[in-house]
């Protein structure tokens, strides 16, 4: 009537001409193909976003240039030398007016920095962003910067790239994670596309939008990013973006390592000073009597007014950061820049309108660095710091700090100056800014937004404990195979006389010996089903397996994907049935992985033996209780 599975004698039914009469096959977890397809799809992304940012940039000077001059041109300009006096307060008022109307009667997703939004539909929407974003980011961000926002085109370009992805996601049949990946192919090529940085580009993705770290998705964001650098490089030029032709950078001394990781802790105390800031003006406007349709235009009259005292505040900006690069401003200028940059974007920012983020913090935190370094050589002419390099670290750190995108920060500060000899003062001082904000800051400049909606945004990247735990290891090899062709009542009766033999689940073969499936102890037991009912009425899941040596994981995708509480488990070499696996076996090593990891012993031990028994999970530990029973 049946058979057991022995501790030392598997029962050998072969499943191979079974499931291969069924058509079944094994679950594979990375399929090449469809990563190469992804990856296709990615480089149109990227090909795409790359003409879109070329696009924005002449879109931003054609706004410019008709707001502040009267000229219709897209030629490139700065709000710098307008001579509207007075009336250079209305321009940006005027700005945040279109811009809060576009919002209200577009959609509300158009405000802010873009990451964040991203990161959340990412997290809560499976990936999904509209695909009226794709045009309406671009052009709201476009006239906000055109009308001297202080913002830089970087994040809309973000934004507008992970919106195209996430739309022909949306439009083509594939997965939630290749939507994705998608959506971090085209934010993160529009990235590289602005500055130049693929490499960064690519860190950005890990560390802000796709939380983890494999082949199925780095592959196609790297072509992307190349794709978007490559564009850059045919639209824009192969120069750095913040090139400072006179400025060469010597290797470091210690002493002066010293000194920029010590201006890492100050700019890391700084960035969470000003992250904290910017929520509070946010939290202002909040409670504001007005719609937040005219949030922004109350914004621009911070923003216009800071523009009439320091038009340098005005706009993109990208020039102010390689002029303090290149240590071409009078220290009391970087100061003022430095302080009036801040209010500008923090007001502008907290109003709801549509910017970025990442160039107001490269300004900030460049200028703070030069001061710092100013301030440093003035008390101590030896430390040998070097006042470029003191800028390049400060803009680093405040992005690190602010962010913790820590080798986002780095790297992006190398690609954007070509200056390789900075390596060390960055990681120097992007590590103490960086232990700075994680201890003292909960949530970033990134991700409070979200935090603040419920959204927990993943920190850490940490081996699946599931995927190093071998099925092997914890199946139960004790069970019973019985035969379609009994009856229940002859199952019942013959449990009955041998209750150790009693499963909450019983696998199934014909009179051949070959698989036919799982029957669950509560189908036995229904009170619906006849007594003569045959056990192959019963099954009514098609037969599905896992071999011995395939990791936790996989079985635990099984396990959901088919919707079963258990798999048989399969000899790799033989395809014989040699063991029983259920999620409760799962669950039990993956709770005893964790004690394990968590638990604080020495390395070299003793008992070290038995501890490795233990690992091995459930059955291990039962047998070895029954023993001592």
């Amino acid at each position: 009537m049946s058979k057991t599975i022995s501790d030392n004698i598997p029962i050998s039914v072969s499943l191979k001409y079974t499931l291969e009469e069924e058509d079944i096959k094994q679950k594979n977890t990375t399929s090449k193909q469809r990563l190469l397809y992804i990856s296709f799809l990615a480089v149109l992304v990227a090909m795409v976003i790359s003409g879109v940012a070329k696009l924005l940039v002449h879109l931003i000077y054609l706004i410019t240039n008709l707001s502040f001059y009267g000229h219709f041109s897209f030629a490139e300009v700065s709000p710098v030398g307008n001579t509207l006096s007075f009336f250079v307060i209305l321009i940006p008022v005027l700005g945040g007016v279109v811009v809060g109307l576009m919002a209200f009667f577009g959609s509300k997703a158009i405000r802010g920095h873009g990451i964040p939004e991203a990161m959340e539909q990412i997290l809560t929407n499976q990936s999904k962003i509209k695909p009226t974003i794709t045009y309406l980011k671009p052009i709201s961000s476009a006239i906000s910067i055109g009308t001297g926002g202080p913002f830089g085109a970087e994040g809309p370009i973000i934004a507008t790239g992970g919106a195209l992805g996430s739309t022909l996601g949306q439009l083509l049949k594939i997965s939630d994670n290749e939507r994705k990946i998608l959506l971090a192919a085209g934010a993160t090529a529009g990235m590289a596309a602005i500055f130049y940085s693929p490499i960064a580009a690519i860190f950005l993705a890990i560390e802000l939008l796709l939380f983890e770290f494999s082949p199925r998705s780095i592959i196609p964001v790297t072509m992307a990013c190349i794709t978007g650098a490559a564009g850059h490089h045919f639209l824009f030029g192969h120069h750095p973006v913040f090139e400072t032709p006179g400025v060469t950078i010597a290797s470091s001394s210690n002493i002066a390592l010293f000194t920029y990781s010590v201006m890492g802790i100050g700019i890391g105390l700084l960035s969470v000073g000003i992250t904290k800031l910017v929520y509070v003006i946010e939290d202002g406007f909040e409670k504001l009597p007005v719609h937040w349709m005219w949030w922004p235009a109350l914004g621009g009259v911070a923003v216009g007014v800071v523009g009439y005292f320091e038009p340098r505040t005005l706009g993109v900006g990208y020039n102010n950061i390689t002029d303090i690069l290149s240590g071409s401003l009078a220290i009391q200028l970087v100061g003022s820049l430095c302080l009036l940059k801040f209010i500008s974007w923090a007001v502008a920012l907290g109003s709801g309108t549509s910017g970025g983020t990442l160039a107001p913090l490269l300004t900030i935190g460049g200028a703070t660095g030069m001061m710092l370094g100013f301030v440093t050589l003035q008390l101590f002419p030896s430390s040998g710091v070097n006042l470029p390099l003191a800028a390049l670290v400060g803009m680093a750190a405040m992005f690190t700090g602010a962010s913790r995108a820590f080798i986002t920060s780095i790297i992006f500060a190398l690609e954007t100056t070509g200056q390789p000899n900075a390596l060390l003062p960055l990681l120097a001082s992007c590590s103490a800014s960086y232990f700075v904000s994680f201890f003292i800051m909960e949530n970033t400049i990134m991700t409070e937004k979200i935090a603040r909606r419920g959204v927990k945004t993943p920190d850490s990247y940490e081996p699946d404990i599931l995927e190093g735990i071998k099925v092997e290891q914890v199946m139960d090899d004790s069970g019973l195979i019985l035969h379609n062709s009994n009856t229940i009542q002859e199952i019942i009766n013959w449990l009955e006389t041998k209750p150790e033999y009693k499963r909450n689940y019983y696998i199934v073969s014909n009179t051949d010996g070959e698989y036919e499936g799982i029957l669950l102890s509560s189908q036995l037991y229904h009170r619906t089903h006849s007594p003569e009912t045959k056990l192959e009425s019963l099954i009514k899941q098609k037969p599905v397996a896992i071999e011995s040596h395939h990791s936790l994981r996989t079985a635990a995708e099984i396990i959901s994907t088919e919707n079963t509480d258990v798999l048989p488990v399969l000899s790799a070499d033989t395809k014989q049935i040699v063991g029983i696996l259920s999620y409760h076996n799962i669950l039990a090593s993956y709770k005893l992985s964790l004690e394990e990891q968590n638990k604080y012993r020495p390395h070299i031990s003793l008992k070290r033996k038995g501890l490795k028994l233990l690992v091995r999970g459930q059955k291990i530990t039962r047998y070895l209780k029954s023993d001592e029973e």
